[in-house]
């Protein structure tokens, strides 16, 4: 059966609660269309080919994390703006976008995601302020007892005990966390492997949070994920003595809006499909 509209934007409020963040853009409903809602589709960012995917879906609502309308707003209509429009009118698709607030949530966030799918434990300690806001995590990263070395794994060779080793909760090896990275982001990210051995401390700030790396050095941490960096990043990060890891501005942040959608196609009865245009950046 569909739901109204306003029903799942009031959800949606309810749950990221955008006002608490000053953003770069509009939060909520940016181009209305259907009222009631019986497909939604979620993406990253607002573009003709994700309509046009959105169309083909049947989609009533597109719900994305980049949005179409950014900074002060619309001064003129160009070509490129009016196609996007009328692809979303001319499929009655209502479109509603959620940044910050969808970085920054502790369960349903980009960050919040990462950290939880690269091994996190415990209490996530919140990061990055945006104007008195904080927008990503430090992840504490626990040692695998099973690793070689670890006092509650295995011995590295037969009849050779288990050598000294930091104990469980003290980290994992750089290389390991890099390889994580590579699998849940399921691509290869830029990495300055300028920071320590072991990575007990992760600070996590999806999309272009590499200007947060000072405050990552501050806050004792050995490293920061973020998507993607900018020429100065790289010298920064090995004054610092941090790993910074670039993962990818889109791939860092599909976690997000698609939790999101699943979440409410169950609140709802919705049916719910993630539309999926890699960038590379």
């Amino acid at each position: 059966m569909p739901a109204p509209i306003n029903d799942i934007l009031a959800e949606l409020d309810r749950l990221l609660e955008p006002g608490r963040f000053e953003d770069y853009c509009v939060n909520g409903l940016q181009v209305p269309g259907a009222e009631q809602i019986s497909t939604l589709a979620t993406g990253v960012s607002a573009h003709a080919e994700l309509f046009e995917l959105a169309a083909a879906e049947g989609a009533e609502l597109l719900l994305v994390h980049h949005g179409l309308f950014w900074g002060s707003g619309i001064t003129a209509i160009d070509p490129v703006l009016a196609r996007r429009l009328r692809l979303l009118f001319d499929s009655n698709i209502a479109l509603a976008a959620y940044h910050l607030p969808l970085d920054a949530h502790p369960q349903l966030g980009n960050n919040a995601l990462l950290a939880r799918a690269l091994g996190a434990e415990g209490e996530l300690e919140p990061f990055a302020l945006h104007r008195g806001q904080p927008i990503g995590f430090i992840a504490r990263l626990p040692r695998d007892p099973d690793e070689p070395g670890s006092p509650t794994g295995e011995p590295r060779s037969a009849g050779e005990p288990p050598g000294p080793g930091p104990a469980p909760g003290e980290g994992i090896p750089a290389t390991e966390l890099f390889a994580r990275v590579r699998t849940v982001t399921a691509r290869e990210p830029l990495v300055y492997d300028t920071g320590p051995e072991r990575v007990r401390r992760l600070a996590i700030v999806s999309g272009a949070g590499a200007d947060y790396l000072e405050d990552a050095a501050a806050a004792g941490a050995d490293g920061l994920l973020t998507g993607e960096v900018p020429e100065r990043a790289m010298a920064q990060a090995r004054e610092s003595g941090l790993h910074l890891i670039a993962a990818g501005h889109y791939a860092t942040e599909t976690f997000g809006v698609k939790h999101l959608g699943e979440q409410l196609a169950e609140g709802f009865g919705l049916r719910h499909v993630f539309l999926d245009v890699p960038n590379p950046v």
